[in-house]
């Protein structure tokens, strides 16, 4: 396509570690496109500003160590660049640490949280102010656990969001003893920095309107999937810790059009064995005869049974395994991840009516029940209907499109 240049290299010093992140994406595609370059000046904070922000400690009984990968699969051209005859990736690393060495990771560089928030037209904080976000998780830490004993997940994040979106759930997921992938899909978001110093822009905004868009999306995002397991559990592997990964317990795990291509990875790549779509729109077509691994939807009020996308109800009929339907009705589109935690340092209105600290707690919690129901064989009532301890979650019965 013509609009699919490669925008002109932006040189930085130093590494991401972990790297990127975009903050408020309205949806998986329908929002339109962010001005590709903004004047470079600092933003004055809002009177609603409140300073930068902390996420939320894991809740697990390990130390969470993190490190980033650039990975280049030169199997294929970049589906966004063509010119670029590889498709290049950063992916994040969290997982059990043995102790708490190093310093705490970076949850961006300054000038990734400069276009973020330009690209997301915020202008009531600094623009360096999500640099300056407190992560839990310590940059090179060792990693802990027994050979072939960790289970893995990988992360998606939404469109024009990147893997930094998720991270207060990869804390605690890593936390509790798994192996947690976050991939910047590259020229889906605002910037992924590489480590040559290159941060690669939003091609992919130009054309988020185009027919057939999130299909594409979703199929793009599939192959990095597999491309990353061929990484990290195969013969080339390129973390030092891939050898503690239990490559036959692996799930996935996304946020919108990340949700979406979930369901699309689920498809194409085997090793997936169970999935998770957080308020995505789902746009990857399931097999006519079904799709027997386990998967869990996990929406706002506008994923309800019935209602205005009918992705969910059309894909529901063809999961034939376990299932669940789960929706916050006090939930909004990013209220799964780690935006409802930044909206006050920013300035912004939180999303949805449910307080930050909740909202990712539930996340949190639903999600880690799924993996240890799946990945680890240990039961988990919560999943079996609705919850005192959790009543702002509500269980969906498709068929009769309630929930309750």
């Amino acid at each position: 396509m013509s609009h699919a240049r490669e925008p002109k290299p932006i040189l930085r010093a130093g590494l991401a570690a972990a790297a990127g992140l975009a903050v408020l994406a309205a949806s998986a595609c329908s929002a339109p496109a962010p001005p590709r370059t903004v004047a470079a000046a600092s933003a004055a904070p809002s009177a609603g500003a409140t300073g930068p922000a902390t996420l939320p400690a894991p809740t697990g009984p390990h130390p969470v160590g993190t490190t980033a990968l650039h990975l280049k699969d030169t199997s294929r051209p970049d589906p966004w660049v063509p010119e670029a005859k590889a498709r290049e990736l950063m992916v994040t690393l969290w997982y059990p640490a043995r102790a708490r060495t190093g310093q705490r990771a970076p949850y961006m560089t300054p000038k990734e949280s400069e276009l973020t928030l330009k690209g997301r037209r915020v202008t009531g904080a600094p623009y360096d102010l999500l640099s300056k976000t407190r992560t839990n998780a310590f940059s090179g830490a060792e990693p802990a656990g027994r050979k072939g004993a960790l289970p893995l997940v990988v992360l998606s994040p939404g469109f024009t969001m990147p893997r930094s979106t998720l991270t207060a759930l990869a804390e605690e997921l890593a936390g509790g003893g798994y192996v947690v992938a976050g991939i910047d899909h590259t020229y889906e978001n605002h910037a992924t920095t590489f480590p040559d110093g290159r941060v690669a822009e939003c091609v992919a905004c130009d054309s988020d309107t185009d027919p057939g868009f999130g299909t594409r999306v979703a199929g793009v995002r599939a192959a990095d999937v597999s491309f990353v397991l061929d990484r990290l559990t195969g013969p080339d592997a390129a973390w030092e810790g891939s050898a503690l990964i239990d490559a036959s317990r692996i799930a996935m795990a996304g946020q919108s059009i990340g949700g979406a291509s979930a369901l699309a990875a689920m498809v194409t790549d085997s090793r997936v064995r169970a999935g998770i779509n957080m308020d995505g729109t789902a746009y990857a077509r399931l097999p006519k005869s079904g799709l027997s691994r386990p998967f869990l939807f996990l929406g706002s009020p506008g994923h309800t049974p019935g209602g205005r996308d009918n992705s969910w109800d059309r894909d529901w009929k063809l999961l034939t395994g376990w299932k669940r339907w789960l929706v916050l009705p006090g939930g909004d589109h990013q209220s799964f991840t780690d935006v409802p935690l930044l909206a006050d340092a920013l300035g912004i209105e939180q999303p949805g009516s449910l307080p930050a600290a909740r909202s990712v707690e539930i996340t949190r919690t639903y999600v880690r029940a799924f993996l240890d129901l799946h990945l680890r064989g240990e039961r988990q009532p919560l999943l079996d209907g609705p919850s005192p301890r959790y009543p702002e979650v509500e269980h969906c019965a498709p068929a009769a499109k309630t929930c309750e």
